[in-house]
């Protein structure tokens, strides 16, 4: 996997998986529209704003609480293509992989629409607003092919496992 770069979008510590995508708003089968809901309840109306490529950063202990999978969905439907924070929760993590979505456990310095990118092979990502450059633990192998296939199920059906 290469690099990412899109707009920021940033938001604080301990965003729960409720405030990413109400529990009420999962009744529908029909899940290609989880995205007009996103951040509804904290910031009215924001899903739309979001475009594809954009890059979430957000502080530790990123999505917590519930262990819904329609979370990591709605953002991958929303359009981002990486999801930055400090730390993220355990489950939360392991749901995001499983369906490859690109997640990058670093601190980063940001505002609200500076130009970031991501280079998961380095393990750097840069503000390319501030030219300031953060490093990350480099993901195995295994790890960047399965988020590279689109998660789990992309990559058994292609039989790389």
């Amino acid at each position: 996997m290469a690099a990412v770069e899109g707009k920021a979008w940033c938001f604080g510590d301990n965003v729960d998986t409720d405030q990413i995508i109400p529990a009420e708003r999962l009744v529908s089968t029909n899940l290609d529209h989880l995205n007009d809901f996103i951040f509804e309840k904290v910031r009215p109306g924001f899903g739309p704003q979001v475009k594809k490529g954009d890059i979430l950063v957000a502080g530790r202990n990123f999505g917590c609480g519930s262990s819904r999978e329609h979370a990591p969905l709605s953002l991958i439907e929303a359009g981002f293509s990486c999801i930055i924070a400090e730390s993220f929760a355990r489950i939360f993590y392991r749901n995001s992989m499983n369906i490859g979505l690109l997640l990058v456990e670093c601190k980063v310095d940001a505002s609200e629409g500076d130009k970031i990118s991501v280079d998961t092979e380095k393990g750097v990502v840069r503000n390319e607003t501030t030219g300031k450059e953060f490093t990350f633990q480099k993901y195995p192998p295994f790890i960047g092919e399965l988020v590279k296939c689109g998660g789990l199920v992309n990559m058994v059906k292609e039989g790389k496992l």
